[in-house]
């Protein structure tokens, strides 16, 4: 589909990261692996922090939260871009492209909003632990875990309606895979981007207040830990906080990156590859991360293997009466 041919209608042309089919197929297929990988390992994640009641502590029930906006995440952006890219069109309309901003805004705040949560369960699980279980009850955690689906629904419908404000000149070309709130304002006609901006300034306030409620809380705990007179326990604290908190700095540190760099009228490829680093990266890496070194959530798999394994060879003998 031509650029000419884009300026008549109301949708946009993602071009992603090369003009060439070829190419265009082998990022698809990429990507698509990608998505499988990341889905497979939240929703393992989801599943084994659902049914086994041994990981039914507050911090295994922000994990399955974060997961399930992870797999979300991923489902906003990739599916449609290897939809477009093996069609080799590149085409999006307009209607998609707002329902891409506003669960992409919200899954990413939404994110943001769990992993502070996360950090403050870390802090009062090693800095208060006596009050541990009335600080984090399991009703002021469901309390939690709704203000940030709450707070990220908010953030999304405003990113929505500022963008839906805004009419777009020239053409309609997008130099990303997905609707990129950024790309999008470069298309904008003049002054139209001022709602948006507003949206965005006073999220990245609260963006900054949730990184510095994360820094206190971890500030925190650094000092508690490097009191502990136990090498072990100092081991133990490190090897559950430390994947969460590069979790916390991989994702703030490249989604501020890509949204305060000043946009280019012809994006690089480092350009295209930091938005994979903040967009496709985290909500697939985070599964693999958390379970790396987390002893409970490795024997939980383990349990959910053997048992699947055990259900086949039940099914097996039954079938052919061999048992």
């Amino acid at each position: 589909m031509t650029a000419r041919n884009m300026t008549t209608m109301s949708g946009f042309l993602l071009v992603g990261f090369s003009d060439n089919h070829e190419l265009q197929i082998l990022q698809a297929l990429l990507f698509l692996v990608t998505y499988l990988l990341g889905s497979a390992g939240n929703f393992i994640i989801i599943t084994i922090t659902t049914l086994d009641p041994q990981l039914q502590s507050p911090m295994y029930y922000f994990l399955k939260h974060l997961s399930i906006l992870d797999l979300s995440s991923l489902s906003v952006t990739i599916p449609q871009y290897v939809d477009s890219s093996l069609a080799r069109s590149g085409y999006i309309s307009y209607a998609q492209c707002m329902l891409q901003i506003f669960f992409f805004a919200s899954f990413a705040w939404g994110e943001l909003g769990t992993l502070t949560v996360m950090s403050y369960d870390r802090y009062v699980a090693i800095c208060l632990p006596l009050h541990y279980e009335v600080i984090m009850s399991p009703r002021k955690c469901t309390w939690a875990v709704a203000a940030v689906w709450l707070s990220g629904g908010i953030s999304g419908t405003l990113f929505t309606a500022s963008t839906l404000s805004i009419r777009f000149c020239g053409d309609k070309i997008i130099h990303q895979f997905f609707c990129d709130i950024p790309q999008l304002l470069k298309l904008s006609c003049s002054n139209d981007d001022f709602g948006v901006l507003e949206v965005s300034i006073f999220m990245a306030v609260m963006a900054f207040a949730c990184f510095m409620g994360i820094a206190f809380s971890y500030g925190q705990i650094f000092s508690t830990v490097l009191r502990m007179p136990s090498a072990e326990g100092r081991s133990k604290v490190f090897s559950t906080c430390l994947p969460h908190l590069f979790v916390v700095s991989f994702f703030l540190s490249t989604g501020s990156c890509a949204y305060l760099k000043p946009t280019s009228d012809s994006p690089t490829a480092s350009d295209l590859m930091l938005s994979i680093f903040y967009t496709v990266l985290p909500p697939t890496l985070n599964p693999f991360i958390y379970s790396l070194r987390n002893k409970s959530l490795k024997e939980a798999v383990k349990k959910l293997l053997l048992s699947e394994e055990l259900v086949g060879k039940i099914y097996v003998c039954s079938v052919f009466s061999a048992c």
